[in-house]
């Protein structure tokens, strides 16, 4: 793991913006019982930790989505982190709603975006990847390059890294499951245990057989 990865997954876990309850898992809207809860909007409220995510999604556009021209956040978790990454850059934002208005201008695009321009999406959360790959198609539709998706936390199921694949589209996440997991047995969160338990979740979250 790389410092800014375990420096995040620490962070997220000292606020509880992921909370681990392996013996007691959480069930999803979709059903499936979970070890991991992820509610990154607690880190707006967390001044320390906002900062750190800021600075470390803006070094990641720098370093990987050179030329990027427009941040444009998802709706609705990405839409503080891609304005406050933007203004450290000194770029234009936007966001893209999960919809188009029904009134007014019917907008889904909000913010200027020109045809054309080379956009980076700013995404909190990576599960399936099917939300934030929505927002890439719309974004394409109105003409604009794609360069990527700059995220605070990925899942690395296997579900979305194919989905990305598919959509040629490159997601650079600030950490990630797996780096969680060891951060989580070293700092006292989770046993050492559980680890092997939240790696099968992880691999096949369908699978209930890692619960107890």
């Amino acid at each position: 793991m790389n410092n800014l990865e375990e420096k995040i997954a620490k962070d997220l876990l000292s606020i509880e913006a992921i909370f681990l309850r392996p013996d007691d898992p959480f069930t999803w809207a979709s059903g499936i019982k979970s070890p991991i809860y992820c509610d990154n909007r607690l880190t707006l409220t967390a001044p320390i930790v906002r900062n750190d995510i800021e600075e470390g999604l803006a070094s990641l556009i720098e370093e990987n989505f050179q030329g990027a021209e427009v941040l444009m956040g998802t709706s609705t978790a990405g839409i503080a982190h891609a304005a406050i990454t933007a203004d450290i850059l000194g770029l234009p934002m936007g966001y893209v709603r999960g919809s188009s208005k029904d009134h007014g201008r019917k907008n889904q695009i909000e913010g200027r975006l020109i045809e054309g321009q080379k956009v980076v999406v700013v995404e909190d959360l990576i599960s399936t990847g099917g939300s934030v790959i929505d927002v890439v198609n719309v974004l394409r539709e109105a003409g604009a390059i794609v360069l990527g998706i700059v995220s605070i936390f990925t899942y690395n199921m296997e579900k979305s890294k194919k989905a990305l694949e598919e959509a040629n589209v490159k997601n650079i996440s600030l950490s990630n499951f797996d780096i969680m997991v060891d951060v989580a047995v070293q700092n006292g969160y989770i046993k050492e245990s559980d680890k092997e338990r939240l790696i099968k979740f992880r691999n096949n979250p369908s699978d209930e057989s890692w619960i107890k």
